[in-house]
Parts: C-alpha cells; structure tokens; sequence
C-alpha cells in the first residue's frame, strides 16, 4: 500500500490508495474473528463527472471512482474515505462490498425478467389447457343431458301405462299424468363439500333444476381454471361410466320383481375343503362365503381348509343341496371290477423259481430259456427279479420269474410269490434244505399257491435227491414218490437233463389250474421290479394279471404315473401291446414306482394325477400322524435312540428292489448301540445331488452296480466324500458290518493278578502315607488297579500310583516279597488291610 496525490482533490489529506499499475494486498474480516488477504491489481480507467480530466484519484480494479466532496475542498477526505472510516472498514473493502452488491442487484433484475417471460408462457399454457378441458367437460354433460333426457322419457311412458292398468277407468286425467321423478344423476345421494367455500353442491340438483324450471341450468359460474378442473375445488363429477352403473342400479332396483329366481345347486363336499373352492362349486362369490363365515364369528380367508360338516352348514344356508364324498372315493372302480366269464380265455402260467442262494435257480432258467443269463450276474448269484417268457415246443407259453436266493431279498421272495400262479422249489441234490429253502416255502404256503420241487445238481458224485426229499417232509412237502401230491423233478441245469418233465409238470399244473383271464379290457398287474436308466428314465417291470397294455395308453402305478412311451420284452424288442400273463418294461413314467405297487389304466391325465395326488396325501399323513403320536413308550424309544451311535449312508442302486433289499438287511444289522441309518436310497447312478447329501449328512456313498458321473466324481474328490462300488450284495453288508464292528465300544475284562497284605503304614513327608506289605499271592504290578479291602468289605478301589522295593522303583513284585505301596489320591490305609490287585483288558467287539 502507498500514499498518492489525488490529484483532483485539493484538500490536505492524502487519502489511502494502491499504487497505479502495482499489486497489493487488502484485508478481508469475516464473522468469529476470522480475515483473509486479498491480492488486487489496479489499473487506470477514466472518471466520469467532476475532476474526469484529472487522474491520481486511485481506486481498486472495476470499483467506481471516488467522488471529491468539493471542489474547493483543498485536502479535505473524500466521501468514500469518510463511509470506510464511520464502518471501520478500509476504502479498499468498501469498494469490493459495493461491487458484490452491484452484481447481486444485476442477477436479481435477470432473474426477474426470465419470471416474467415463464409466466407469461405458463399463462398461454393453462388457458390452452383450460379451454380444452372445458371443451372435454361442455360434452360430457352435454351426453349426460341427452341420455338422462331419453331415459326420463321412457320412464314418464312406464309409469303411464303402469297408472293406466292400476287406476279405475273414471278416474280424472289429471291423474294419469306422470310426476316429474328426480333422475339419479352421477353424485345423487353424494353431497361434497367445496374445499373453498365449505358448501355443499348437489350434482344431481342440474337435471332436477331443467326438469323443473324448463332449462334454468345452473353451470358453473366464473372462469375454469386448471385447478378447478382437477378437482382441487371438490366440485369433480363422476365419470360416465359410473353414471352409467348408478342408473344400472337404479333400474334394477325398480324393476327387482323381473329378477331371476337363484338357482339351487347340487354341491360335491370332499373330506376337506377349500372357501374358495366351496364358493366355485356353489357358483357364489367368495366374498360372499368369507363374509358369511365373519357374520358367523369365524375370521376366515379365501384359502383356509374347513371340514365337510362346516361345509354342508354354508352350502344349506346358500340354498344348495350337499353331496358328500371321501378322499378315497377316487380309487372307486379301479381294477376292482370282475369280468364276464363268457370273456375269460386261456392265459400262460406266471411261475416262479425260488430256492437258497446258489442252488442252481438261474442256471435252470437259464437252461430253458437257451441264454446266458448267468454271466450278466455278478457273483453268479442274482441280483434282482427278472422276468422272462418262454415258448415251448408245443408253442405253450410259460413266464418265469426268478427271484434272489440271498437272505437280503426276502422281500423279493415275498413279492414272487404273491403274483405266481405256480412255485418252482429249486434244491440242490448235494446241499439238501437251507435256511432260504424254508423261507421260500413259507412264501409259497402264504400264498397258496402249488409247488413243484426241483431237485437241482443231480449229475454231482456227491448228489443224494432222497436225502433232500425226505428233509422236505420236516417242513409240510410230501412229494407223489412219498404218497403226496407235490410233483418232484430231477433235474440238472449243467447237463440239461430232466427239462422236458419240468415243462410238461408245469404244463399240467396250469391245466389243473385253469388259468383264464379277459385280454379285451383295460389292463392291470403287478409292478415286479423298477429302476431310473440314466437313458430312457424310470423304467418299471411289470407282470400284466387282465387286459392288453397298448402304447399311448395312461398309466397309473402306485404313486406315479405317465403315458406309455415304449413297451419292451426281456429280449429287448418293442412291442404294440402286451396280453395277460406277459412281463413288459414300460417306458414314459413320471418317476420309479415301488416294486409290488399295482399298476391300473385309466382314461384321462386327470383321473391319473388325481389319483396319485390322493396316494402322496395319504402317505404324508400316515407318516405325520406316526411322527406325531406321543407315548410314553415313544418318548423312551427316543431317549434310547440318542444314546446309539448311528452310520450314515446314502445308497444307490441299479434297480428299486436292490435298494429296498439292502435297506432291510442294514436295518437287521442293528443294535441297542449301532445302526445303519440308510439317509437315502434311491434307483440310479450317483449324481452331484447325491454327493451334497453325503457330504451334509457326513455320510459315505454306497453304489450298487452303478457308477457315478465325471461331475459328480470330481466334486466327491472336492468335498472329500468317500463312494464305494459293489456289485456283490455279501460285501457291501459285510463292510457295513465291520464299521458297525468298530464303532462298538470296546468290552472291559478283568484279570485278577495277585494279593498283598499291609504291614505297616508309613507317613512320608510330600508323599503322603505309604503302606509296607507283603505279596502274598501272585504278583503286584505298578499301574495296575487296585482295590482296599478291609474286614473283607471293598472301601476303595483305583490305581496303584508307587511300587517300591526298598528305595528303589520296581515294576513288579512277585509272591513272599516285600515292597512299600501308595494309591492315587487315596490315604486312608491302615495295617491289616489287604490289597486286591487286577488288570483291565479292553477287547474288541463284533457284531455276530
């Protein structure tokens, strides 16, 4: 900063200035005591007024040039220097505050102007808008004018002729003229009140008004604005449409004795039932059922369940007429119907061959069918139910089954024989009656059905077929040789011996039997085995009793069902239909069926999803209401069942039945302490599905004679989750077992070692008292248990912390010797006790 001479000021003073064509700084203060230097550059402009032709009046940069307060003032202050002085500010600060207020007052008078020019456009805008909406409103009454015109017409004709018919025929005119009645107008019966004013309009007072003083319209007065318009004045009218539904009401409500009488209905009531399907059925609303069940106290919604009897109580109080029905009802008329006799026509003999595992039950199909049946076996034993036909010489048909030996498919031994005409008891000459013989005979009897005994293995050197006949008769067989009747063939599946008469023993048997069923009806059987073929789906085995099964045809089997897609033989060959007595796979189910479910035809999608919607609720509550039964001996069962070690597993298995029968035999593994829980089982290969579940449930993967795919492998190897391969059911129970084996706790056992008696008590400093005694039986080991008997009563019993024989630490001491003895945590010893000494030996168990 620097003092100059102002030139066109004559006074004293030098006011305080920049100096021309420099920098400087000015000083800023602010509120809370806070500054700020500014830098300014100042330049010279010329100052318009007195003294512009003389320079040296300095002055900021685009700040207005100070005024002198007089001409004649000499060196009297300016004007701008006496306003910075009286705010106590500089000249400088002064000058910029001017400035920020001048280019304030410039936006304020910009923006002003850009309102106005807005507004101005606004106001074109809204009273174009105005007018087309007075447009749009002038038409709209107009119409409403016209029609409430038409229709007040055709009602002053009704109630003309109404009062024609009514009044006696010398009654005035007068009276026959017709009343002038209030038209309902769009807002009749719904007086608003105006936000503005706070009074109340009548819409429907405009028709009522013309109808009366013959057009005085009372419009709207004043200017339509946008805001009027929109409603925001209360005065909006209804729009057509609901004008239109009042006078629909109203025309209703006068002409109510036309209306139709309600139609009474017959309504179907299930078990249980739905509100919204109860409404459906009765052809009401479902409004009108909630708010029927609210009057009743009930707080009901469209999907709640009621039972028939409530059901019935809202169908009579609607006016309807009930029918009830059961769930199961479903199931009426499926395969329980019984066929003409006239119909009935010969069909070949379902037999099955059962016997113990490895007595030559294959291997003798397998001779009469002339295949190799037995080398797609592994172990040479078999594995699951196959079914197969075969055509004899004399073209007679005969369908075999042949079922697993091994004690594991019980359940598949049970299932032959309930679907067989006739039993085929394969023993073998050399090995005589086995326990699965004795089974399979029980099956047989249950189910009434004949046998045929077929002494197998006769070529052997070692064969004795009287032996094993005369072992039969323990069990209730008496063969024709023996005065019976049970017919008993020798035969030899190796050398194809004996084959012949078995034929033609079945052969009579099924004549004796006369089995007859009826091909022209819908077919039904047995499922005897299924599987999931990573190919072609779920693929049953069925066995059909009556009817034709044809392709296309609607399947129903247990709880699945599906359309035919292809029927197939045992020799791989698709068939158009399949008759009484032929075993088929079928293809285009929705899911594996369970092996000894009945399979039915049906007509329709829906009476087969009906079906086996009904199966699965049925399950599911038979399955809630077991889980959800509380006993006493159930709660026992379950404390008993924390206490047991259990081993997970997930199997898979090629075939349904495979699965089932190792379910049951790890089942017949289990204990009071282990068990196998199956946590799943299924039919088909191991998927990534599969591997989660194990690996979730911490359980390793059992694959019977399937394997599991590239992604399912890598992500076992990932997660680290163990997939066994079988193809011999004896291994996987065996492994089973030994894991069960080692999850046993081991059996403690008891070896008594020796005696000693105590002599002397000794009491040692950090160490307690010590007992002198003498062995006098056996020997004494250090660590061994011990007990303290006193007065031949056991007071303690423990472990044998010291031995010493002297001064020095023995393991043993033998018998007549002396050593100093001291027990773990235990002291009170006294002489004359005796010592009792043994060892605890902890041996393994086995499953037997």
């Amino acid at each position: 900063m620097s003092d100059t001479n102002d030139k066109g000021n004559n006074s004293g003073r030098k006011p305080l200035t920049v100096s021309r064509g420099s920098s400087g700084t000015v000083k800023q203060s602010f509120s809370h005591g806070r500054s700020k230097q500014v830098i300014v550059q100042t330049k010279k402009r010329r100052v318009v007024g007195p003294g512009a032709g003389q320079s040296g009046s300095g002055g900021g940069a685009n700040a207005p040039a100070s005024k002198p307060s007089s001409q004649s003032g000499g060196n009297q202050p300016s004007k701008l220097a006496e306003a910075a002085k009286k705010l106590g500010i500089t000249e400088q600060e002064l000058i910029a505050r001017q400035k920020v207020l001048l280019q304030r007052r410039e936006a304020e008078q910009k923006q002003k102007v850009e309102k106005e020019r807005q507004e101005a456009a606004r106001e074109r805008l809204l009273s174009e808008q105005e007018r087309k909406v007075q447009e749009d409103k002038e038409r709209v009454e107009a119409e409403a004018r016209r029609k409430a015109e038409e229709e007040r017409k055709v009602r002053e004709e009704a109630e003309a002729r109404k009062k024609k018919t009514e009044k006696p025929r010398g009654a005035p005119a007068a009276a026959a003229a017709t009343p002038d009645i209030p038209l309902p107008e769009p807002a009749q019966g719904r007086n608003k009140k105006s936000r503005k004013g706070g009074t109340e309009r009548d819409f429907g007072d405009d028709s009522s008004s013309r109808n009366r003083g013959g057009g005085n319209n009372k419009r709207r007065k004043g200017k339509l604005t946008i805001a009027s318009a929109l409603g925001d004045d209360g005065d909006r009218q209804r729009s057509l449409a609901s004008v239109k539904r009042a006078r629909e009401r109203e025309r209703e409500r006068r002409q109510g004795g036309d209306q139709q009488e309600k139609v009474s209905r017959e309504v179907t009531l299930p078990e249980t039932i739905t509100l919204q399907d109860l409404a459906q059925r009765m052809n009401e609303r479902v409004a009108d059922v909630v708010k029927y069940m609210m009057r009743q106290g009930d707080m009901m919604r469209a999907n709640d369940i009621i039972d028939a009897d409530t059901a019935e109580l809202i169908a009579a109080d609607f006016g309807h007429t009930v029918k009830r029905v059961a769930e199961s009802d479903v199931e009426i008329g499926l395969g329980d119907d019984k066929d003409d006799p006239k119909d009935l026509k010969p069909r070949a003999p379902v037999v099955t061959i059962m016997g113990h595992v490895d007595h030559g039950k294959t291997s003798l199909l397998d001779a009469l069918r002339s295949t190799d049946v037995v080398a797609g076996e592994a172990g040479g034993i078999t594995q699951h139910i196959g079914a197969y036909q075969v055509q004899l010489a004399s073209e007679d048909k005969i369908t075999f089954l042949d079922t697993p030996g091994h004690a594991a498919f019980s359940a598949m031994r049970a299932r032959g024989a309930n679907v067989t005409d006739i039993v085929i008891l394969v023993v073998a000459a050399d090995d005589g009656v086995m326990p699965q013989t004795i089974e399979a005979i029980k099956h047989a009897k249950a189910a009434d059905v004949p046998i045929i005994v077929a002494v197998n293995k006769c070529d052997k050197p070692d064969a004795n077929p009287d032996k094993v006949l005369t072992e039969l008769l323990q069990h209730d067989i008496q063969v024709e040789a023996m005065g019976g009747e049970v017919q008993a063939i020798k035969v030899s599946a190796l050398e194809k011996t004996g084959l012949e008469e078995l034929t033609e023993a079945i052969t009579l048997q099924a004549e004796l039997l006369e089995l007859q069923a009826n091909p022209d009806r819908q077919a039904d059987g047995i499922v005897v085995e299924s599987q999931l073929d990573k190919g072609r789906g779920p693929v049953a085995t069925v066995l059909i009793n009556r009817g034709t099964l044809k392709r296309g045809e609607i399947v129903v089997a247990g709880k699945q069902w599906g359309k035919v897609r292809a029927l197939v033989n045992e020799r791989n060959q698709q068939l158009k239909d399949a008759g009484p007595g032929v075993p088929v796979e079928i293809l285009g189910l929705d899911g594996a069926p369970e092996p000894g479910d009945m399979f039915n035809v049906v007509d329709s999608e829906a009476r087969a999803r009906e079906i086996t919607e009904y199966r699965e609720r049925a399950e599911r509550q038979k399955q809630g209401v077991a889980s959800g039964r509380a006993s006493l001996e159930s709660l026992m069962n379950s404390m008993n069942a924390a206490e047991v070690s259990e081993l997970p597993l997930v199997v898979k298995g090629d075939v349904q039945g495979s699965v089932e029968a190792i379910r049951h035999s790890l089942e017949g593994l289990s204990t009071d302490e282990v068990r196998a829980n199956v946590v799943y089982g299924a039919a088909g290969g191991i998927s990534e599905s599969d591997i989660l579940l194990a690996k979730s449930s911490g359980a390793p993967v059992f694959a019977f004679n399937v394997r599991a795919n590239k992604q399912a492998r890598e992500l076992a190897e990932k997660e680290d989750v163990e997939i066994r391969y079988y193809s011999v059911i004896y291994n996987l129970i065996d492994d089973v077992k030994d894991t069960l084996s080692g999850m046993l706790a081991p059996e403690k056992r008891e070896t008594f070692i020796g005696y000693a008696d105590i002599l002397e008590v000794f009491n040692i400093t950090k160490v307690g008292k010590v007992a002198g005694c003498r062995v006098s039986e056996g020997t004494v080991k250090r660590g061994c248990g011990v007990r303290l008997l006193r007065d031949d009563v056991v007071i303690h019993e423990g472990k044998l912390k010291t031995l010493k024989r002297f001064k020095d630490e023995v393991a043993e001491v033998t018998s007549g010797m002396e050593c100093g003895m001291a027990f773990e945590k235990y002291e009170d010893i006294r002489e004359g006790d005796k010592i009792e000494c043994f060892e605890v030996e902890m041996i393994e168990r086995k499953l037997d």
